[in-house]
């Protein structure tokens, strides 16, 4: 079975022709529970899969082949479709990981946007090489995992990334932006703010260390490793995927896209009059004048953690985890979270920011 595309959705597909040797896949009216982590059963009208850049540039080249508009995914681990999609899916598949140079201290490596995050993770703590072990066991692929920025404890992608090779939807060309293009910023990069849509990520390069300095000090990754034993990257691995493992629900089993929400950054001042109402609240230093807090905490104050409408619900171990028990809509998914942001708004005044893309009526390219 070709790789990334189920059995069921594989007969669907028709050929069309590109300069290449091979031809494009595109499929017809696919399913898309497959394609997103929250197991929604909607449809789209194509998708297309794109194994390499000179087929995204041959695809892009000619742009009238597919109805718009064109939304790219990776495995839908960030998004909540609210209906059917009335457009093309762009499924990058470029696969992939290659030593580029190193050095005694460091190595630069490059992977396709099609890899599984996780599998690269593994790589490189294979490898000896630090910087991604903190972001072990998150779903989705390479490309969207620095589209989103992805983080966690105490670690980002963008701490290590040096560049990254994008495609043009509008006409087929190819562009390499460096770090300082890409405008990362929390949960956020320029391919989701300026250039959402308009480029097709298809590769990504990181600059890595052989003598990493470890992050333990986020969470309780330190308390975990005690457990292990040594301090090293394959234990820090190992720490981080028991935490997750215990704390949030398997995608292919409960549907689910991760976290939900963006933990908010507020001002220093209204940080310190809420910890004087609320003692017990979790606060991170960002700067001199943010801080950011916990969305989960928010949320379970307010009465959320493992509640339940129908088949939508609130995981009963992290309340910034939304859950498809079975049969929940898109709708009223997206309906749960919109009851979950005023209740925080009217406790304490935050207004919650969605991780998690709603594709819906509203959305264009």
């Amino acid at each position: 079975m070709e790789a990334g595309i189920p059995e069921q959705d594989r007969i669907r597909k028709i050929n069309f022709p590109i300069f290449t040797k091979k031809r494009m896949q595109i499929y017809k009216n696919i399913p898309l529970t497959n394609y997103n982590t929250f197991r929604l059963g909607y449809h789209a009208d194509c998708l297309v899969r794109i194994r390499t850049v000179e087929e995204a540039v041959s695809f892009f080249k000619r742009g009238n082949i597919c109805k718009k508009p064109i939304l790219i995914i990776g495995s839908g681990s960030n998004i909540l479709f609210t209906e059917e999609f009335r457009g093309t899916i762009i499924f990058p598949d470029m696969r992939g990981i290659r030593n580029e140079k190193s050095n005694k201290k460091e190595a630069i490596i490059s992977a396709g946007a099609g890899v599984k995050w996780d599998s690269l993770v593994e790589w490189t703590v294979l490898k000896g090489l630090g910087g991604l072990e903190n972001l072990s066991l998150i779903p989705g692929r390479t490309g969207a995992a620095a589209v989103q920025n992805i983080g966690a404890y105490g670690a980002e992608i963008k701490d290590t990334i040096i560049k990254v090779k994008a495609v043009s939807v509008q006409d087929g060309s190819v562009r390499i932006f460096d770090r300082d293009e890409c405008n990362f910023a929390y949960r956020s990069s320029v391919f989701k703010t300026t250039l959402k849509g308009k480029f097709l990520v298809t590769r990504i390069w990181f600059r890595l260390s052989k003598d990493p300095e470890f992050k333990v000090g986020y969470g309780s990754v330190k308390e975990e490793l005690d457990k292990l034993g040594q301090l090293s990257l394959v234990n820090i691995r190992q720490a981080v995927i028991n935490i997750r493992r215990n704390k949030l629900p398997d995608p292919d089993i409960t549907g689910n896209a991760g976290s939900f929400f963006k933990n908010p950054v507020v001002s220093a001042e209204k940080a310190v009059a809420l910890r004087n109402i609320y003692p017990e609240m979790p606060c991170y230093e960002q700067t001199s004048t943010d801080v950011k807090l916990a969305a989960g905490w928010l949320i379970d104050q307010c009465g959320w953690k493992g509640k339940r409408i129908g088949d939508a619900g609130v995981h009963d171990k992290q309340a910034l985890v939304l859950i498809n028990y079975g049969k929940a809509t898109g709708e009223e998914i997206f309906a749960l979270s919109e009851m979950i942001r005023k209740s925080v708004s009217d406790k304490f005044g935050i207004e919650l920011e969605r991780e998690v893309e709603v594709i819906g009526r509203s959305f264009s390219c």
